[in-house]
């Protein structure tokens, strides 16, 4: 028979919080934040309080020694870990979050403290909402039933109880019965394989990524993620700090990352660490390469894998690099988009961060051609959604035409031909006015139009404030300065027999106005408003403003019809002039 690398050992609940809170069972740096929703940890308590199996915890029996680990909990431990947690982090991390009433922390790097009610009458179990809050027949936070004694917790509960209503003496034991059942949770029995002392690091990370992948329960960013932390737990930690600051304003006069245009998940700055080091977007190839794998011959090395890690580290030096992070998001300002609002693709941005750092990095780029080249490409892939449909395929493909330049004209010429080849004549006087005719409220061309609006210095239809002032986010109040408005409004086009919400919210019949604007419109036809807010400019620039929204000769006297496929070439000439001025080849 085979040796294992395993063992059998059986746990109560009561035993494994108790484990944990000593700190003798630790988190190992190979696992992800805490993604369970709430109502997940409901559904464990419920199946647990039913008696039913709730699946076994793998360990790893370790003095922890060079191993970085971290504690469930914020709470001091007394003792280094000897067991890590394999396999069963979100489980485990649920009890002792919920019976200890600890904050965990979630996948946007805040604490959160985990609440579950509980009805003793019926047993069931219950994320606290209004309703609940409002029921005294709820115990609204379990953690009280496993942190008292159990004879104060009743007595509380039934005091609350009758002063709301009348308590039989049956319905008075039934409420003991049930609460006492719920505290006897900890000594719910728990099965968990122990991997032996023998186990190496990499056997440890090996054996998460098998068993992880059993049903496609993660991702290969995950898988890298958990390479980086057995190998490189700095590269990870500091991934995780960067995205945290990303979303947090920094006090007065200190560096940060934080920005309104782009706040990336750590698999986000993964993708761009990969795509600079090994000019590689497939992580499962990337994977292979950490792991010391070489791809042509499927050797596997040490050296092999400790020569790839240095290419990642040189990378995320770059990726990290608060000069570079925040040039290249005053690219996507300058390419016209001043807020993810109005960012349709995240991994367009992340593929332009790794084209801006290869630019400046690696084929040294002068700075003003960059800057330019990669607001022009952004432009270009954002509007056309090139990374939204089979996104790695793609980026694989755009860096592996990357891979045999030498030099900047190259790498120039490369964004250009791409450009060109995407952005054709009939790409902007047919597909484009095509891809128009939709409803669909984050479209990229409707978010390419604001992007052209921006860069032409267009004003708000009916004002002489700037698109640009009014879409920047600091400019974001309660209510919105910024709003689109009905040309046709919805209540005018249903008088009309136009009753379908895709032909009433069509993106040729949205134009930006002010806010005070679109209230004192509301549902006057065309016909009736436009005269009237028309006369608060002269001829010329009234003809500008028409231009800049496209609004079609005599528009107000159209049918809907006629409106929608009059208007749409139009704005795709908008958006042509946009990418022309930000060419730098505008008539």
């Amino acid at each position: 028979m085979t040796d294992t690398l395993f063992k059998e050992v059986h746990y109560s609940l009561g035993g494994l919080i108790g484990d944990i809170g000593l700190g003798r069972i630790g988190l190992p740096d190979i696992q992800r934040p805490f993604v369970w929703a709430n109502a997940k940890v409901r559904d464990l308590f419920d199946s647990m309080y039913r008696g039913y199996p709730v699946g076994y915890f793998l360990f790893w029996q370790t003095g922890a020694e060079g191993v970085e680990t971290k504690v469930i909990g914020d709470a001091n431990k007394q003792k280094a870990p000897s067991l890590l947690i394999v396999d069963g982090q979100q489980r485990l991390t649920s009890l002792y979050a919920v019976i200890r009433r600890e904050a965990v922390l979630r996948e946007n790097f805040e604490r959160e403290h985990i609440r579950i009610a509980f009805r003793p009458q019926s047993g069931t179990f219950a994320v606290p909402d209004a309703t609940t809050e409002r029921d005294p027949e709820y115990i609204l936070d379990i953690s009280e039933v496993f942190n008292r004694p159990t004879h104060k917790t009743i007595g509380e509960y039934l005091k609350r109880l009758t002063a709301s209503r009348e308590v039989s003496d049956a319905e008075e034991e039934k409420v003991a019965d049930a609460i006492g059942r719920l505290a006897g949770l900890t000594n719910f029995p728990f099965i968990a394989l122990e991997l032996s002392q023998q186990c190496t690091e990499e056997q440890v990370a090996d054996v998460f990524v098998r068993i992880n992948s059993e049903g496609k329960k993660l991702n290969q960013s995950d898988f890298i993620l958990t390479l980086m932390s057995v190998f490189w737990d700095d590269g990870r930690t500091e991934l995780e700090k960067f995205c945290r600051a990303a979303r947090q304003p920094a006090p007065a006069g200190q560096a940060s990352p934080f920005n309104q245009i782009f706040q990336p998940d750590p698999d986000h700055l993964l993708r761009v660490d990969v795509g600079v080091a090994f000019r590689r977007a497939r992580l499962e190839h990337v994977y292979s390469l950490l792991r010391g794998k070489d791809l042509a011959s499927g050797e596997v090395s040490l050296a092999q894998r400790n020569s790839q890690f240095d290419k990642l580290r040189d990378a995320q030096g770059r990726v990290l690099n608060l000069t570079y992070w925040a040039d290249s998001l005053n690219v996507v300002r300058a390419a016209g988009y001043r807020s993810a609002k109005t960012i349709s693709s995240v991994n367009a941005l992340v593929f332009a961060y790794q084209l801006y750092l290869l630019g400046r990095t690696e084929y040294d780029v002068e700075g003003f051609k960059l800057r330019n080249a990669i607001a022009r490409w952004l432009f270009m892939s954002l509007l056309t959604g090139r990374f939204t449909s089979s996104p790695e395929s793609r980026m694989e493909q755009d860096l592996a035409e990357l891979r045999e330049l030498k030099t900047a004209d190259q790498f120039l010429a490369r964004l250009a031909t791409v450009e060109s080849g995407t952005l054709t004549d009939d790409y902007w006087t047919k597909t484009l006015p095509m891809d128009l005719a939709t409803s669909a409220g984050r479209s990229p061309a409707l978010f390419g139009f604001y992007a052209a609006q921006t860069l032409l210095g267009a004003q708000a239809l009916f004002s002489q404030s700037p698109v640009v002032d009014l879409l920047d986010p600091p400019a974001q109040g309660q209510k919105k300065a910024l709003e689109r408005h009905h040309l046709f409004p919805k209540q005018y086009l249903k008088k009309q027999g136009i009753e379908s919400v895709r032909d009433i919210n069509q993106i040729a019949n949205y134009a930006l106005v002010e806010w005070d604007d679109n209230i004192a419109i509301s549902d006057a036809p065309p016909a009736q408003y436009w005269g009237k807010y028309a006369e608060r400019f002269d001829q010329a620039t009234l003809a500008t403003m028409m231009q800049w929204h496209a609004l079609p000769e005599q528009w107000w006297t159209m049918s809907y019809d006629q409106f929608l496929a009059a208007r749409r070439p139009l704005i795709a000439s908008v958006i042509r002039q946009g990418y022309q001025k930000l060419a730098g080849t505008a008539a």
